[in-house]
């Protein structure tokens, strides 16, 4: 009997959003900074932050995690997200940062608004000076969570405002393990060669393991597909 057709929901969501954990706890790898994060969780006070580590590690699922612990249920109102990739020169600053870090939020004593900026790395020296500024001018209010491949590329102002945290790649197991609990939620049929081939091809990238399995996934239980793509050893796997 052949395998049940994927759900299309399936497609619908991410899975690395679906299965990105909610509690710094529950962040694979890197214990180190995990333990670092949850003190904070714990303790309630944050100060500004930089996760620098390569791509798929943690660091931003590490943050949005202590976030939403943090904040609770006044995240949606006291968390501005925001891609320094894609909003990397002053106008982000001056315009959506500046706005958000004046916004009056009621929190609980003690508690901050947070500034999320993924790929910090990438934002021009001109929108960084005026970042850092803005991060002293709102500092009673308002925390800065700035995500990044390297911290050398963040101006040294803002380094010595901030707790350096830093992430490595993902060893193997710790990805093979993350990747059998989403095998068995999505019922997704598998030949151990099959994993093995996303976890080489990943190199310590759990975002795109993830990825690669769901798109394995989405082209059926007929299909073979090989690594070539990635000029690397070749391997077939069965989805």
């Amino acid at each position: 009997m052949a395998p049940a057709a994927p759900d299309a929901d399936a497609y619908d969501i991410p899975w690395v959003e679906k299965y990105r954990p909610s509690r710094v706890a529950d962040v694979v790898g890197n214990s180190d900074a995990v333990a670092r994060l949850e003190v904070i969780a714990r303790d309630g006070n944050m100060p500004n932050l930089i996760l620098s580590g390569p791509p798929g590690t943690g660091k931003t699922t590490s943050i949005l995690a202590l976030a939403h612990e943090l904040l609770g249920p006044s995240y949606r109102d006291a968390v501005l997200e925001l891609n320094a990739s894609d909003d990397r020169g002053l106008d982000v600053v001056r315009n959506k940062i500046k706005m958000f870090a004046q916004k009056k939020v009621t929190l609980q004593p003690g508690r901050h608004k947070i500034v999320i900026l993924d790929e910090a790395d990438s934002m021009t020296s001109g929108a960084q000076q005026a970042l850092r500024r803005t991060m002293e001018i709102y500092s009673n209010t308002t925390r800065f969570a700035l995500a990044c491949n390297t911290s050398s590329k963040i101006i040294e102002p803002i380094q010595s405002r901030c707790a350096i945290v830093r992430f490595s790649r993902l060893s193997d197991q710790e990805i093979l393990g993350r990747l059998m609990i989403v095998v068995a939620a999505e019922k997704v049929p598998y030949a151990p060669e099959g994993l093995e081939a996303i976890i080489f091809t990943a190199d310590g990238d759990m975002r795109q393991a993830l990825n690669n399995l769901q798109a394995t996934f989405s082209v059926r239980s007929t299909t073979s597909l090989t690594c070539q793509e990635h000029g690397e050893k070749r391997a077939r796997w069965k989805v």
